[in-house]
């Protein structure tokens, strides 16, 4: 009889499989598109950082009554507690910048009548 995996361990590995696919899309749609997908990802509350800084969050829970326990090394736990930090820390940076991509993404795509102008972190070399 073959062993098959709970739920949870075939969800983990079904949302893999989805994140994976997002970004393959995401590296073809149009500009205008992927705004949209990015703000999405990047929203605080529902978007996909939120979802996987608080699965972190509460894997790092788990691993700190496991390492009390003794059944995981303390490094476990504090690697975790540092991922959650972490991605807190970038999910508040990317915070300051949703409203421009949520605006961005709900503009219908038009050509730009003459090219942007270069981003400030752009250095063209002349020669």
């Amino acid at each position: 009889m073959p062993h098959s995996n709970p739920y949870p361990v075939r969800l983990a590995d079904e949302i893999a499989r989805q994140l994976g696919q997002l970004g393959d899309h995401l590296a073809i749609l149009p500009p205008h598109e992927a705004t949209q997908v990015i703000a999405r990802v990047v929203d605080p509350a529902d978007g996909v950082l939120a979802g996987v800084t608080h699965l972190v969050s509460v894997s790092s829970m788990f691993a700190k009554v496991q390492a009390e326990r003794g059944a995981l090394p303390a490094e476990v736990w504090l690697a975790l507690g540092r991922a959650t930090n972490e991605l807190d820390a970038i999910g508040g940076d990317l915070d300051e910048h949703r409203e421009i991509l949520q605006h961005a993404g709900n503009r219908p795509e038009t050509a730009p009548a003459k090219p942007p102008a270069p981003a400030p972190l752009v250095v063209r070399r002349r020669g």
